[in-house]
Parts: structure tokens; sequence; C-alpha cells
């Protein structure tokens, strides 16, 4: 056993990749889509943002908005979905819970990866543990899933996709044990697959002759690194040298929270706008509630027609300090419609508007002031309306500046069933 290999038993990492996940999670229910060529839409339907591998084969390329190759997409007999992010959420948390067992040490890095640590676990054959992952989570959610070993973050990220790339021959594990190997995968690697290597950089590598990871680590790039890229640079440097130095990290509530949206229409009303921007704040609120958080500030976003405004400006941000840090649905919205009665324009055309909530801080980290201080019986009635909703999976319980019948929806022609989330949606087994 080589010196690399012993390390392994104290340390370790892997990459878990869902394999096009979207459109996975679509496949989970309808099975019958197995093998045919899947996209998936972006919000309001407007381009293309996953493809499953028969799409990729086809041509159809990333990020193409909709209606430019609806024809093609016809034609070629693709299956098309809305993004069903409360059906992706759901699998999603569920893949993740499955890792769980086979170690406590997860990182949850996107909707469809994770990071696992293997510290102080004896694992004899880790080409043998990603199978049993593999094969666990595909019996359990028939969610496939690649996995990469490597003794630091970034070289799990190759390994990841070695496995992802050469599926027939990895089975959809590639472990990076030996220095052998490391080499073999850095030589491999292209720049602009290396993690954390975007677009603009990928040019000044190249006009620096780095054309790959290995490129990268040689010494006499060092200063180029460090001058481009700083500290984030040579940190990634000895990650793919072999040198762990990226620690898991652990799950972090959100610093801002944020709903915007665009409206399907024009709206130049004020007691139309009212009425979005007080659901909006209502929605940053439960987020505050759900995460146990409370928020200091409240900003106002609203964004005119620019083309269509006769003023120069047609963005507007406003922000308010609240006297006392808050997760009510009532004092957020009576602070973000004080501020909308202050920048808006009767006669305008307003494409989109948005509420943030920012300065947050955890609930119990509350200071409570003595002359001024928010009516106690809000957090009696918040609990009351966040049972209902978990109950009932609905939000039917409102402010009087909100429409009871409506809901903010997108354009989603072709959104499959909330199959896990919505009972009322609930697959039906026919036997």
């Amino acid at each position: 056993m080589s010196r690399l290999q012993f390390l392994y038993f104290y340390s370790m990492y892997a990459l878990v990749d869902c394999n096009n996940f979207y459109a996975s999670c679509e496949r989970v229910f309808q099975p019958q889509l197995i093998g045919k060529p899947i996209v998936i839409l972006s919000n309001n339907d407007g381009c293309i943002i996953s493809r499953s591998y028969e799409a990729k084969d086809l041509g159809i390329p990333m990020g193409a908005p909709e209606f430019k190759v609806r024809n093609e997409l016809k034609q070629k007999n693709i299956h098309v979905f809305s993004s069903n992010y409360a059906l992706y959420g759901d699998l999603s948390n569920r893949v993740m819970k499955i890792l769980e067992g086979f170690t406590p040490n997860v990182e949850v890095y996107s909707i469809d990866e994770a990071f696992l640590n293997f510290n102080g676990m004896k694992i004899d054959d880790f080409h043998d543990y990603g199978l049993q992952m593999k094969r666990r989570v595909q019996k359990w959610l028939s969610i496939p899933i690649c996995v990469g070993f490597a003794e630091t973050k970034a070289l799990s990220k190759v390994a990841n996709k070695i496995a992802k790339k050469y599926q027939e021959r990895t089975q959809g594990i590639y472990v990076i044990d030996t220095e052998e190997k490391r080499i073999k995968a850095l030589k491999w690697t292209k720049i602009e697959d290396v993690w954390g290597i975007g677009f603009r950089l990928t040019k000044k590598m190249k006009m620096q002759r780095i054309l790959t990871a290995y490129d990268f680590i040689q010494p006499h790039n060092e200063a180029f690194i460090k001058k481009e890229m700083g500290v984030v640079g040579l940190r990634l440097k000895y990650e793919l040298e072999g040198k762990s130095v990226l620690e898991m990290e652990e799950p972090k509530d959100k610093k801002n929270i944020a709903i915007t949206r665009s409206f399907a229409g024009n709206i130049t009303t004020f007691d139309e706008m009212k009425e979005r921007v007080s659901t909006f704040a209502t929605v940053c609120a439960e987020k505050l509630r759900k995460q146990k958080s409370c928020c200091n500030g409240v900003i106002l976003y609203l964004r005119k027609d620019k083309y269509k405004t006769q003023r120069d400006r047609y963005n507007f941000y406003v922000l308010e300090t609240l006297p006392f840090a808050s997760n009510s649905n009532i004092t957020i919205s009576s602070v973000a419609v004080k501020m909308l009665k202050k920048v808006f324009e009767e006669g305008e055309i307003y494409k989109k508007a948005g509420v943030i909530v920012t300065d947050i801080i955890p609930e119990n980290a509350k200071q409570f002031h003595l002359f001024e201080e928010e009516n106690p019986k809000h957090q009696k009635l918040m609990q009351v309306i966040d049972d209902f909703h978990k109950r009932t999976g609905e939000r039917k319980i409102k402010l009087a500046s909100q429409d009871l019948e409506r809901t903010w929806t997108m354009k989603q022609d072709h959104l499959s069933p909330k199959y896990t989330t919505n009972f009322n949606q609930i697959l039906t087994v026919k036997c």
C-alpha cells in the first residue's frame, strides 16, 4: 500500500452528482421517458436550462430560448417540461438523506451535488463503497448518480467528471487513489473544466499556455495564478496537488432573502402594485421564520418598462431600517407598502418588483427595545398561519392588502404534477 492509499483511511472526499437531475426527476414518475430526449425550461418557460443526454445528442443547445427552438423540439419528438421546483427540491432532499447513511459529513453543494467526507472511517474499497451508494439511490429513488473519490474536494470534482464521462468503463464510480492516477487525471482535465475557473479566467489561462489542470499546478505558473486569483487560486492549486485545504462547510442561513418577479402583464396602478408587494413581503417573512431568523432591514425593488418611460431612471431600490428585528408578515408588509407610497408613480408602466429582507439575525439573538417593540400577538398569529400552511400546503390565510383569490403564477405550460409535495397530485397506482 502506498503512502497516498494509507492516508485515505483518515482523509478522503467524494463528490456525488446526480445525472441530468431535472430530467431524471421527471422520469421517476414517468418511466416511459427513460431513454427519450427531455429538456427542462426556466421560469416562465423562457429558455432551456437542462437537457438529457439524448437531447444533447440531438444538438439542442443549452440556454436556447424556447420560442426559437419550438419547431425543432416538435420535429425531433423531444419531451418538454416546465421547471417543477417543488418536485426537484423534494427529491434532492431525499437523495441527500440517503447519502447521510454512508457518512454523517455531507455538504450539500447544489440541488444535485454533494461533497462527502470520510475522515476517521476505515473503508477498504472506495469503488465498492461508491457502488453501494449508487445502487441504494437508484433502488430507493430511481435517480442515477456518479461518484468521484479523491483526497481533496477539488480532486473529487475531477474524479467525478471522469466517472460521468466514462460510465461504461467506470460503472459511474472513479477513485483517484494513486499519484499516477492524479497526474493522469489532471492532464486529461481541460482548464475550463477545473472547479472555479470561469469563462474570463479560461481566456487568460490559455493566453498563458495553461491548457490543462496539470499545467495549472506547474511551479512556474504560481506567480501568475496568485496575481489573477489571489489566495483562492493558490488554494485550488494546493487542492489539485493533493493537499487538502478546503474544509467541509456547515449549512448557513441566508444573509439576504429576495422575492422578485416579472409580471405577466403591465402594472400601472398603485392598488395592483400594492397587492403584489404585500404578497412578496409575506413570502419573505415566511422564509425568515422557516430558518428561525429575523430581519432588521427591508428593501423595495421596482422596475419600469425602460422602453416606455420618459424618465432616465427605470430601476428603483429603497431601503428602510426597522425599529426592531422582525419576521412578521404584518410588520414587513406594512414597511414595504410604506416605501411603495414614496416611490410609485401613477401612469408609469412597471414590469417587475420585489422585496428583499436584509441584515438577518438568528431569532434567538433578537434584542428587545424599551420604548418601541412589535405587538407580541404577531408571533402567535404567525405560528397559526405557518401551521395551517404546513398542514394544507396552501396560502389561504392572507393579509387584507393581498388579493384573496390571486396567487402569483409563472407561465408553466408543460408542468408535471407535484407528485411528492401536493396530496391532490399524488401518484395513483391502479392494480
